[in-house]
């Protein structure tokens, strides 16, 4: 069993309240969740409004399949035009 976990640090350039990058966030992290069946949380900057750091954990038995699947969420991310994506960590437990 391998256990990957991706760390993202986002900012909202265009966010001018916490509403404004909840909404972004949420969106974001329901389409992950819905197609790549991950677990994701913001675990950092809650009460900033233009940044946040979301953890995405995924669990499988083959590690480059897993792989494959945050190297998507990524790509995910990245392509949400809302965000920018300033940091990526990616560790196996």
């Amino acid at each position: 069993m391998v256990i990957g976990l991706l760390t993202l640090d986002v900012h909202f350039p265009g966010a001018r309240s916490l509403k404004d990058k909840r909404q972004v966030l949420r969106s974001l992290m329901a389409r992950v969740r819905k197609r790549f069946n991950v677990s994701l949380a913001e675990v950092d900057h809650q009460e900033l409004w233009q940044r946040a750091q979301i953890a995405v954990v995924g669990v499988n038995t083959d590690q480059a399949h897993l792989d494959s699947t945050l190297d998507k969420i990524l790509e995910e991310a990245c392509g949400t035009p809302a965000l920018e994506v300033v940091g990526v960590e990616k560790e196996w437990l």
